[in-house]
């Protein structure tokens, strides 16, 4: 077997695969659950990094558990991890404080600063506005800080001992410029004047970031000296887990957040910042729409009810599209499309009898969907055509949830052999790394062109529910638009009967 080992460090758990190269499938998988620290101030989302390292000890110990002595024979790894998490270490590289994550709405108020300052949309969950609060509200801290890594940084780091970041990840920290591919120095001097000595080396597409020292093997359970990759933020990660190495492939990521993305030969830049121009992992690009509710909503619901979410489906199929007047404005954890930061979510046209399980549940997903739509339309306006998309992510095997995408974007919606993209991508980067050492020109695509398989017939969108998806999503916009101007997350409920 010719076995590689891809980690995706998330939000809600870390998951491992490892792949076999030569018989192109996964011979073993692991996961281990966590989740964020309680007890926290409104909009605030962290965990402390050490939490990822003891979840990559799990998830190593279940694989080998699961190979058996054929675990000692992966020939490399790479890490994929949630983007735009802050980890700040000090000189002897421990752990200053817990790290401030993507869906951290604390920053508000920095990054309407930064944003004003630089003149550009920098949006709250990226890096930049957690260096200018810990600066302004933890100096102490902040003044222990001698590295800023991001998540699966700070993991390669624990693997390998090396700093360094890639420009995937990177372009997602608000201080990096993805046309030039290095750090912004007028956006890093912004934010504060000690963080350029601050960060790491930058890392080309492909190049590895080193090797197993004696505590990441130990921690894998691994030899010394197996080679790690660059890795890359999960989203980059995915796109070559998914088959968006080469342009024309789009593709939807159904976890916690819900990301579209696709490649170009060049960046795409959104003057109203909602679309992020971030680079890819392979030496393209990659713009994203990122909409920050997603699973999370459908495990609030199931939490409620304390039911699984296969019998809340059922149920939720059971009921009509458009939810009998129910909207669901799922903004649970504020937004980032719409720009709505500090919004709160809402259920709009409650009637008597309405206060079902299938009902709710179906509102929760119809709403997800048309938010997620209504940022595809920006992407379609600047020029990414949307008529098939590949799902992948814990919600790609909703089978009511992709026939809700087909309708509400009107695009075929694929799936995959391999729903995990995030840990596929990273296994995939790490012999796509390995290989470029005799295979110098040799592009990811060549790799994730075979291994990356479709699962079956595409779902197709139907005419008619299209045109009833126009309508809810047009409905969805209207409460949305008429609780911002109204200073809150949501509209009068009888916007939802109208």
């Amino acid at each position: 077997m010719e076995l590689y080992l891809g980690l995706d460090v998330g939000t809600q758990g870390t998951k491992g695969l490892v792949f076999d190269l030569e018989t192109s499938r996964v011979v073993a998988r692991a996961s281990s659950s966590y989740g964020l620290i309680d007890g926290l101030a409104p909009g605030a989302a962290e965990q402390h990094p050490d939490t990822w390292i003891d979840a990559v000890r799990a998830v190593a110990a279940e694989l080998a558990r699961s190979l058996g002595p054929a675990w000692s024979g992966v020939r490399a790894l790479g890490v994929s991890g949630q983007q735009h998490g802050c980890v700040v270490l000090d000189s002897e590289r421990r752990v200053v404080r817990p790290a401030k994550l993507w869906c951290d709405t604390e920053t508000a108020a920095e990054a309407r600063e930064l944003s004003q300052r630089l003149g550009r949309a920098v949006p709250t969950g990226f890096t930049a506005s957690k260096l200018v609060w810990l600066a302004r509200h933890e100096p102490e801290n902040w003044r222990r800080a001698r590295h800023v890594l991001l998540p699966h940084d700070f993991v390669n780091a624990r693997l390998c001992g090396e700093l360094a970041m890639e420009c995937g990840d990177a372009s997602g920290t608000g201080f990096f410029d993805v046309h030039a591919r290095r750090f912004d120095a007028r956006a890093v001097a912004a934010i504060d004047g000690e963080l350029a000595a601050k960060l790491p080396r930058l890392l080309a597409a492909g190049e590895p970031v080193g090797a197993l020292d004696r505590s990441g093997a130990e921690l894998l359970g691994l030899p010394l000296g197996v080679p790690v990759s660059q890795g890359a933020g999960d989203n980059m990660a995915s796109a070559i887990g998914a088959g968006a190495t080469r342009s024309g492939v789009v593709v939807v990521s159904l976890g916690t957040s819900a990301t579209v993305f696709t490649r170009t030969e060049r960046p795409l830049v959104d003057p109203d910042g909602l679309i992020a121009p971030f680079c890819d992992s392979t030496g393209a690009w990659l713009p994203l729409l990122c909409v920050m509710n997603a699973t999370g909503v459908l495990e609030e619901v199931r939490n409620a009810f304390g039911v699984e979410h296969a019998t809340l489906t059922r149920e939720a199929a059971a009921e009509p599209l458009g939810a009998r007047g129910l909207v669901c404005i799922p903004y649970l954890q504020g937004e980032r499309v719409p720009d709505l930061p500090r919004a709160t979510g809402a259920l709009l046209g409650l009637r008597p009898g309405l206060l079902r399980r299938g009902l709710l549940y179906r509102a929760a997903l119809e709403g997800v969907t048309a938010n997620l739509a209504w940022g595809v339309a920006r992407l379609t306006e600047l020029g990414v055509a949307v008529s098939r998309v590949r799902v992948v992510g814990g919600g790609a095997s909703n089978e009511l949830w992709r026939g809700m995408l087909a309708d509400a974007l009107d695009a075929e919606v694929e799936t995959l052999v391999e729903s995990e993209s995030g840990a596929l991508g990273a296994a995939l980067q790490a012999a796509w790394s390995l290989r470029r050492a005799t295979e110098k020109d040799l592009p990811c695509d060549a790799l994730a062109a075979v291994h990356v398989r479709v699962s079956g017939a595409p779902v197709r969108p139907d005419p008619e529910r299209v045109a009833r998806w126009r309508e809810l999503v047009a409905r969805f916009r209207t409460s949305v638009g008429a609780g911002a101007a109204s200073g809150g997350s949501t509209g009068p409920s009888e916007l939802a009967n109208s």
